[in-house]
């Protein structure tokens, strides 16, 4: 499969190595293509580099994981993403990370989905650590992957993406369910760092074994 992701920060190149190593072709776009450093740095990651505008067109799947105050621009970009599937790993953080700058009767997966009129959008890859991206499993347990979204087969596309990382994914639902996984992810970065867990854990969903 082709992915375009869009943000070559940490979930992006974490999420894009576990990709190339399961044979994905990955395309980072970048602002600023032509950086010698850039390049290096998409090189040993195994993917390639383009501008925004040039890598989405080509891609089946665009991954959006840069910073909420970059979310606009990214996507104003990226250009017609009508009848992609857009997976949304992004959360609308304050600057202190402290709280949601959206939340209660909309999320940030629902605004993304209306600053790119006719994505097939999917809230995914936005509950955890970049960490927990590179070494998805905790002894013989798979981190459990949310996943929220309108289209059946986006999300399809977006539950196998997330196996290929290593997770186990969980369908939450509609993307309205956004409301629901964007505060998971606070709560996620809130005992990481506000309470000083370090990122060394994972929320995980355990089931009772059929008796």
């Amino acid at each position: 499969m082709r992915i375009a992701v869009i943000g070559r920060g940490n979930v992006g190149s974490a999420l894009a190595r576990k990709w190339v190593e399961a044979g994905h072709v990955v395309i980072f776009g970048v602002r600023d293509p032509s950086s010698p450093e850039k390049q290096g740095e998409a090189r040993v990651l195994g993917g390639d580099l383009a501008s925004i505008a040039d890598a989405a067109p080509g891609a089946e799947v665009v991954v959006l994981a840069v910073p909420w105050i970059a979310v606009p621009d990214a996507l104003a970009a990226a250009g017609n993403l009508a009848g992609k599937v857009l997976l949304d790993c992004t959360n609308p953080l304050s600057a202190d990370i402290s709280s949601l700058v959206v939340a209660g009767s909309t999320s940030g997966g629902e605004q993304v989905a209306a600053m790119a009129p006719g994505a097939r959008v999917v809230k995914i890859f936005n509950t955890t650590g970049s960490s927990n991206m590179l070494a998805p499993r905790y002894g013989e347990t798979p981190i459990t992957m949310f996943y929220a979204g309108d289209d059946v087969a986006a999300k399809e596309t977006a539950a196998a993406l997330s196996r290929d990382v290593g997770f186990e994914p969980v369908d939450a639902g509609g993307l309205t369910a956004a409301r629901l996984l964007e505060p998971l992810a606070l709560l996620w970065i809130s005992l990481a760092y506000r309470q000083k867990m370090g990122p060394d854990f994972a929320l995980i969903l355990a089931r009772r074994p059929a008796s």
